[in-house]
């Protein structure tokens, strides 16, 4: 843990949520998550007996309507961004098939969509800790609007608020790769046997403005990354060793599990451990973390500890930040 005289010096130079010295820290990237979904079941309200709905265990067919059937599709999650993850995605929408020359049946309009949706994205760890959801409203099927990542194939959704390590994010929702179709279904099935019967595999692909994100603290020195053994800071004087243990400070990681009330500071006993995935990269490539914690008596500054590779080659080396898939702005170290 580094010394309270270390981050006191940090808070001082104030740069506690703002950069000291412009030109060391380079804009994020933006944050696309992709999430992947499977046992995707869509559950048509076609049947108005309540006591019928959710009854029957064996795979079942939809009665079909022209138009204006309520629908809920339920879908594991189980990987985001290409790593392993849990989790529950839930959509709730109407059909209206809008349609610019309608069938009989289907809504005349000046576009063309086929639902007015809202959807959650309840992101797990693979053991099962909660990291976060995702919330968004729009419109389905049709083409993705404009500035929409180029994957999106389907769907018209924004982002409108998050929760845990995505509180308060912004953004768009689009339909990417189907794999496997979904699968249609009765609202008289019993949704306890959705993954026995089966369903469609999917991916969606989350345009993500965060409310904030990882960002390594800048001093005027440079960024915050000091050795572990005197938590002396890189420099160019002072460089890092290849395979070294450094640490660095930070803001913007997110909740910590135990939690602590919005703006109160980190205990110092039991510490607060990130919930959030954090991953550092060093010259674009994902390095082991061996901490990640709120710094006590802070109310957003955390420690990261790393090991810088052992084959980081002499010169300028680039590190980022991120914290539940957001990755925040690339520094540059010394290394020697």
């Amino acid at each position: 843990m580094l010394s309270n005289a270390t981050i006191l010096a940090f808070a001082a130079a104030g740069c506690m949520t703002h950069p000291c010295l412009a030109g060391l820290a380079q804009p994020g990237p933006a944050t696309i998550l992709e999430v992947e979904m499977e046992n995707r079941v869509q559950y048509l309200g076609d049947n108005s007996d309540v006591s019928k709905l959710a009854t029957d265990p064996n795979v079942t067919t939809p009665a079909l309507s022209r138009n204006f059937v309520p629908v809920v599709i339920i879908a594991d999650i189980v990987a985001v961004n290409g790593q392993p993850a849990k989790g529950t995605t839930v959509f709730h929408f109407r059909q209206i098939n809008l349609r610019t020359a309608p069938n009989a049946g289907e809504a005349i309009a000046d576009i063309v969509r086929n639902n007015v949706v809202d959807i959650r994205f309840e992101i797990l760890k693979t053991d099962s800790t909660p990291i976060g959801t995702v919330m968004a409203s729009g419109m389905g099927g049709g083409v993705g609007p404009p500035g929409a990542p180029s994957d999106v194939r389907v769907g018209n959704v924004a982002i409108v608020g998050g929760t845990g390590g995505f509180l308060g994010a912004r953004g768009q929702v689009g339909q990417g790769t189907t794999i496997v179709p979904d699968r249609s279904a009765s609202m008289t099935e019993d949704p306890a046997n959705r993954r026995r019967n089966g369903g469609g595999r999917v991916r969606y692909l989350l345009h993500l403005i965060p409310l904030a994100r990882p960002e390594v603290v800048i001093t005027a020195s440079g960024p915050a990354v000091v050795h572990s053994n005197d938590f002396a800071l890189v420099t160019a004087s002072r460089p890092a060793r290849p395979g070294e243990i450094l640490s660095l400070i930070a803001t913007g990681l997110g909740p910590t599990r135990p939690g602590v009330d919005p703006g109160m500071p980190f205990p110092a006993s039991p510490l607060a451990l990130v919930n959030s995935p954090v991953v550092v990269r060093v010259n674009g490539t994902p390095v082991e973390v061996a901490y990640a914690g709120g710094y006590p008596g802070t109310a957003d500054m955390y420690q990261v500890n790393f090991q810088l590779p052992a084959d980081t080659r002499s010169g300028a080396a680039t590190l980022r930040l991120e914290a539940a898939w957001v990755a925040g702005p690339e520094v540059r170290i010394a290394v020697q």
